[in-house]
């Protein structure tokens, strides 16, 4: 069975790092690489740049993981969304590994 896959969308790359390291504390999960999104309406947002923090694990070490980067998300820039996908689709898998760091 594959491991579940937990997203957490926080506003910037500093809390993403507070996040992730928060996440990584709180349960036995791998942390895959950050993606970023630049929205249309970024002046509107409280920091203009979205990071998607995303970890690998157990249905329950993954849940503790976001519940953990929300809680520290939640007390700096704030969070945008999360989810928990507890058995992902074969092409979903693939997908989380992907990342726009690398691009312009």
């Amino acid at each position: 069975m594959a491991q579940a896959c937990g997203i957490i969308e926080v506003f910037g790359l500093v809390t993403a790092f507070e996040a992730a390291d928060a996440g990584c504390k709180a349960a036995n999960v791998t942390l895959e690489p950050f993606d970023r999104n630049k929205p249309a309406n970024a002046d509107a947002l409280p920091v203009p740049l979205i990071i998607c923090v995303k970890f690998r694990g157990s249905v329950m070490d993954v849940t503790a993981a976001v519940d953990a980067a929300q809680e520290v998300a939640e007390r700096t820039t704030g969070m945008v969304s999360r989810y928990v996908i507890s058995g992902p689709d074969e092409g979903t898998q693939m997908m989380f590994g992907l990342n726009a760091f690398d691009k312009n």
